[in-house]
């Protein structure tokens, strides 16, 4: 015997609640296989639910959309910050500059090991030391870096910068509208499990597999066992018979 599944998606949930509505529209309230009263908390549940998951597919699109291009800066930044880094400790093994130095960027005067910058946290905060620590080190009269200037490196850095924190906002309004859609989701399944219920009490008395039929017009979904689609697959076709002309 075929068991009602109920939905266990969003877009499921609102074929249901489609279903079941649109069956309101076109039937006569006599005639409906579920009460007035539960027709009606649907009409006003569903425009609730429905603008909820659209925002929160908006949200993510939108956050999606946002992934490439930020992706891209956060490769630059750190890629420039590394370099700015790297000729740092170039130069002082040419002895053109002091080990000192390094001081200036927040970094070990005795350590040639260039500060780990995997993490987005990283790259924003050696970024910040790296060009505070250079402005510093030129006005006390030292010479610029250069390939990468620090100039160079503060764009991709800032570029990041802003990217990042656009991001986080784009999170915080994908976490937002995804909470929203969640606190209703209660709600809606008891909705669409009371419309089937009084959808399947109305057709109780009808031999099953019409009222499946019947019932699944208002968007009932209903899955054989797998025990049961074996079973109809070993059942044997009966033979047609053919008579000679």
């Amino acid at each position: 015997m075929p068991y009602r599944r109920l939905p266990n998606t969003d877009q499921v949930r609102l074929r249901a609640m489609e279903a079941g509505l649109e069956m309101g529209k076109r039937t006569a309230a006599p005639q409906l296989a579920f009460s007035r009263l539960t027709l009606e908390r649907i009409q006003m549940f569903y425009p609730k639910f429905s603008g909820a998951v659209r925002q929160l597919h908006v949200a993510k699109q939108t956050q999606f959309d946002r992934s490439k291009d930020y992706g891209e800066q956060l490769r630059k930044a750190r890629l420039y910050l590394s370099h700015f880094l790297q000729v740092l400790n170039f130069a002082i093994i040419r002895d053109e500059l002091k080990p000192q130095v390094r001081e200036y960027y927040g970094m070990k005067a005795n350590s040639k090991v260039i500060p780990q910058l995997g993490l987005e946290s990283q790259v924003l905060a050696w970024g910040e030391r790296a060009i505070a620590g250079e402005q510093k080190r030129i006005q006390q009269g030292g010479s610029p870096i250069y390939s990468p200037s620090i100039a160079l490196v503060k764009v991709h850095y800032e570029e990041f910068r802003d990217a990042y924190h656009t991001q986080k906002m784009l999170q915080t309004a994908t976490a937002r509208a995804s909470q929203k859609v969640a606190d209703l989701r209660d709600e809606c399944d008891q909705l669409i499990q009371q419309m089937w219920n009084e959808v399947e009490q109305t057709y109780q008395d009808l031999p099953d597999e019409l009222k499946r039929e019947k019932a699944q017009r208002y968007g009932l979904v209903y899955v054989f066992r797998a025990s049961e689609l074996k079973q109809t697959k070993e059942e044997p076709e009966e033979e047609e018979l053919v008579y000679p002309g």
